[in-house]
């Protein structure tokens, strides 16, 4: 973090449709005279202008232009805050001068990528910068990963408390879901994809549970990629079109940790499947809207996800919680969960060390603190 900053937080990619909602939670939440010093930037002052008119937020609120590809006003940028919040995506196009500057500045960085071949690329190219730096890289601060990379931390505390010890097995199992996934999802996925095509180096990255923990590998892992019968939950269950991401982001926090769920540890993601309901739940990003593009908010506030989490221990004794969100999962409840994170890190977690992060392992038990007092999520023990 960078402690002698004048503001606390710039939201860049701020006049995008999930950068402008980003913007208008702490508008609306933090106004700008309160706690919170925070600022719009972008790579047009007028748009930006318009966006905070739109939005409400005060006329005093800081603008600041900044091209993805003009490293020097990018570094310019960062070293005027203790954060920045990025949604300029695909990260693997427009991210590499952001991330860059702020792990070279010591200024903390927060994504929303699921792009797991960059991800691996920022660990390998910037933890050290940042770790020397005091940076906290967060990667992964939406939908993917943070309900399940802290919902399997929440089940693991409960197993802890009720089984003793935490769970060699976590089962992840999305039970509902209603909102589809951003456009900035599908636009990333497609520049994946190409990336694969030009380097099929890149494919093993994607497919291996482990390419996010540098030097470790645990056992094979559950595959999760087609339709069976959960005994655990008596339900039929399909993949879930998530899980390339989520699972690996686990991976990550658990070593980060220092394996606290332990070496030998077991993660599986699918979703429970609902008569007539699609089996891998790709439906969710077809025919959806072109970055820049999004549902409206009365469409946003009727969305919502519901995930359980069942630890099974040896034995076969269990514990089970749930992680569920008030929003739809690509732009309502995203948009909360990357804005409070952030104040989670620069606030409750001004203390943990410089690093390529995943949020969970960052902020821990904090983070749901934050996220159930200020972002709409619910974490709940149910049995």
């Amino acid at each position: 973090m960078n402690p002698a900053a004048e503001l606390d937080i710039i939201v860049y990619g701020a006049s995008g449709y999930t950068g402008r909602l980003v913007a208008e939670h702490l508008a609306g939440r933090y106004g700008l005279g309160g706690p919170v010093k925070w600022a719009m930037a972008g790579r047009s002052a007028a748009k930006l202008a318009q966006v905070r008119d739109e939005i409400g937020a005060p006329k005093e609120t800081p603008l600041i232009t900044a091209d993805a590809d003009d490293p020097a006003a990018l570094d310019a940028m960062v070293r005027r805050t203790k954060a920045v919040i990025t949604t300029v995506g695909p990260y693997q196009l427009y991210g590499d001068a952001l991330v860059a500057a702020c792990a070279a500045a010591g200024t903390d960085y927060l994504d929303l990528c699921g792009e797991v071949n960059w991800m691996a690329t920022v660990i390998a190219a910037h933890d050290a910068t940042a770790r020397q730096s005091g940076a906290r890289i967060c990667l992964s601060c939406g939908f993917d990963s943070i309900p399940f990379e802290l919902g399997v931390f929440f089940a693991q505390q409960t197993a802890k408390q009720v089984l003793g010890a935490p769970a060699r097995h976590v089962k992840g199992r999305v039970r509902a879901i209603q909102g589809g996934l951003s456009g900035g999802t599908a636009a990333s996925g497609a520049a994946t994809m190409a990336a694969v095509q030009k380097d099929p180096g890149v494919l093993p990255i994607l497919l291996d549970p482990f390419s996010l923990t540098p030097g470790f590998r645990g056992p094979e892992q559950p595959r999760g990629d087609q339709p069976q019968h959960d005994p655990d939950l008596g339900a039929d269950v399909g993949p879930f079109m998530m899980a390339m991401i989520n699972t690996k982001n686990v991976h990550r926090s658990n070593a980060l940790m220092g394996h606290p769920y332990g070496t030998d540890f077991l993660y599986d993601e699918m979703a429970i499947v609902v008569p007539g309901a699609p089996t891998d739940f790709t439906a969710l990003g077809e025919g959806g809207p072109k970055p820049g593009e999004g549902p409206s908010k009365a469409e946003r506030e009727a969305g919502f996800f519901d995930i359980l989490f069942v630890a099974v221990a040896e034995g076969g004794r269990q514990v089970r919680v749930s992680v569920k969100g008030d929003r739809d999962p690509g732009y309502g409840s995203t948009s909360k969960m990357i804005a409070e994170t952030a104040l989670c890190l620069i606030g409750d977690c001004a203390d943990t060390r410089g690093g390529v992060w995943t949020p969970g392992a960052a902020m821990r038990a904090k983070l749901v603190e934050r996220l159930q007092a200020n972002a709409g999520l619910t974490f709940a023990v149910e049995g």
